[in-house]
């Protein structure tokens, strides 16, 4: 069954819409808490796929940030030089793979962002019912999975 029409596609009822505009909003009030920590919502993102073991390499925080890989290079080598990042030669089988890790110091700013992040997403929900709550994270969740599988580009075009 297809949901949208021409008649019911509308920014309003879009969900790319409604996610994208709430991104931007959600952004826009949390920068002044990036800039106080000394970091950018990339910086920040990338030390998150670190700290809650999303990624430990540059090619999968790339993949979690849906970022270009130099570009993610480039923004571990600035984590690296601020010294919030450590890399390390894998010891196994392939010696080409970089591990990275969180310093102390990388781990405390992932942290105190985080719990300021935290405090900034329960004052967004305090009016909300907690099943309204799990159910978008779970709807969420599902849509995230199923626009993952999703076939490569010109498919549908």
């Amino acid at each position: 069954m297809d949901y949208y029409s021409e008649s019911n596609f509308t920014p309003e009822n879009s969900i790319g819409y409604l996610l994208r505009r709430s991104e931007q909003l959600g952004a826009a009030v949390l920068e002044p808490i990036f800039v106080a920590a000394g970091i950018t919502k990339t910086q920040w993102s990338a030390l998150a796929a670190l700290h809650f073991n999303r990624a430990s390499t540059c090619a999968e925080i790339a993949r979690d940030l849906c970022h270009d890989k130099g570009a993610t290079t480039r923004l571990v080598d600035t984590l690296e030089e601020r010294g919030w990042v450590m890399r390390d030669r894998d010891g196994g089988e392939d010696r080409r793979v970089v591990r990275l890790t969180l310093t102390p110091a990388g781990e405390h700013i992932a942290g105190t962002v985080r719990d300021a992040v935290i405090r900034v997403w329960n004052h967004w929900l305090s009016d909300w019912e907690e099943r309204d709550i799990t159910d978008l994270i779970r709807l969420l969740q599902r849509l995230r999975d199923t626009v993952q599988q999703t076939p490569d580009e010109g498919v549908f075009a």
